[in-house]
């Protein structure tokens, strides 16, 4: 019995050990962010589509997952400009091309594909400020139309697009 006792005690110690090393890099949380320290705000600006097809729910869906994702999974505080975090960019590519082309010259699927163009600035590290593009794409039957799967298409390929920008802005393994 003694021995268990003992095993626990060490168990604890470790895990707040472990603990204490994680938030000595920064803020850390079990969202796998590691926020600056000094880091209490973010701002995400509208991302209007500039993509030569216009998807007219596109933009406000992307912009909303993205605020959402932060609000979610950090304890930074959203505002409307000028945050400690900023985010800025567009929609800049909206295509969708045949993919797994059969025997018969016909596609067996369609993909969709969607890019972003983002700027990030983080006010207290500079050196994590970034502008580049992220791109994820969606594949469905050729045999639908896109109008009926469009929403849920965008729905997952913006959510993918989203964990993509917040790994890379506060994410640093």
């Amino acid at each position: 019995m003694q021995v268990k006792k003992l095993l626990v005690l060490n168990s604890a110690i470790l895990l707040v050990a472990s603990l204490l090393m994680l938030s000595g890099c920064g803020v850390y949380s079990f969202t796998g962010a590691s926020i600056t320290p000094g880091v209490k705000s973010v701002s995400i600006q509208y991302f209007p589509n500039r993509a030569s097809v216009a998807q007219p729910t596109l933009s406000q869906v992307f912009t909303d997952k993205l605020r959402d994702k932060f609000v979610s999974q950090s304890s930074l505080t959203p505002v409307t400009d000028a945050g400690d975090l900023r985010f800025e960019g567009y929609i800049s590519d909206y295509t969708v091309q045949p993919t797994a082309i059969q025997s018969s010259d016909v596609a067996a699927l369609n993909r969709l594909t969607i890019t972003v163009h983002v700027k990030f600035e983080n006010t207290k590290d500079p050196k994590q400020n970034f502008e580049t593009n992220f791109s994820r794409f969606a594949d469905f039957d050729s045999k639908k139309d896109l109008s009926t799967v469009e929403s849920g298409l965008i729905n997952d390929i913006s959510s993918q697009l989203v964990d993509d920008i917040f790994n890379k802005a506060v994410v640093n393994w």
